[in-house]
């Protein structure tokens, strides 16, 4: 499973692809606005910063106008993914902005035929959204089930499953269970992944038995 992170946060980026769990960015307008940065500067350094895919949204609601928009984002750097919302004028744009070679991020998905629909129309990824499913007490990994079993059934379908909305390790978890092929995660997600109370203790454990020999490791 590949791991993107979900920000705009240049040092945060910076500091996970360090880490070498860090495949890939999207972002998104609120995402970008709490970076207080001008957008096209922003989506800038994170392309030079990391070598994998880098979501960049389109604003425009009318399909020209995503196209015009998805092509201006594409010119930006090899590694830019145009996202473009489940829309029927989102996946006009996804049709012709994928036939042109440029890759697209389907986003706000929140059904299985939506899926069906945005890999149709030659989607590279599908953004379904768990978190906010899980909000209306729907259970969002449901529908990451269903998806990869429709894509399954179909093998000229290339999408790529990419769960986004996610809120707890869990999640990630789940994910990776029923095989999407991405998870895009808070950096305080991605963080916790490698935390567990019974790692904490023993390592203190450790430690403190070395601290008692009074040896050093040295070169």
């Amino acid at each position: 499973m590949k791991f993107f992170i979900d920000t705009a946060n240049i040092d945060e980026i910076r500091d996970l692809a360090t880490t070498g769990m860090l495949d890939g960015v999207t972002t998104n307008p609120s995402l970008v606005a709490q970076s207080g940065r001008d957008f096209i500067e922003v989506l800038k350094d994170i392309c030079a910063t990391i070598d994998g895919p880098v979501s960049a949204e389109v604003t425009a609601l009318d399909a020209e106008g995503m196209i015009k928009e998805g092509k201006t984002l594409a010119k930006l750097a090899d590694n830019i993914v145009v996202k473009a919302p489940l829309t029927w004028d989102g996946l006009r744009a996804c049709r012709a902005l994928s036939s042109e070679g440029i890759k697209v991020n389907v986003t706000l998905c929140f059904s299985a035929n939506q899926a069906l629909l945005a890999a149709k129309a030659g989607a590279a990824y599908i953004s379904p959204f768990v978190g906010r499913l899980d909000d209306i007490h729907i259970d969002g990994m449901e529908l990451i089930e269903e998806i990869r079993a429709i894509y399954d059934n179909y093998p000229d379908l290339e999408t790529e499953i990419l769960v986004a909305s996610i809120r707890n390790p869990n999640h990630v978890k789940d994910a990776a269970i029923i095989g999407a092929d991405v998870v895009t995660i808070p950096p305080s997600v991605l963080r916790q992944l490698a935390g567990h109370p019974l790692t904490d203790k023993g390592l203190a454990a450790f430690m403190a038995d070395w601290e008692k020999t009074g040896q050093k490791i040295t070169g």
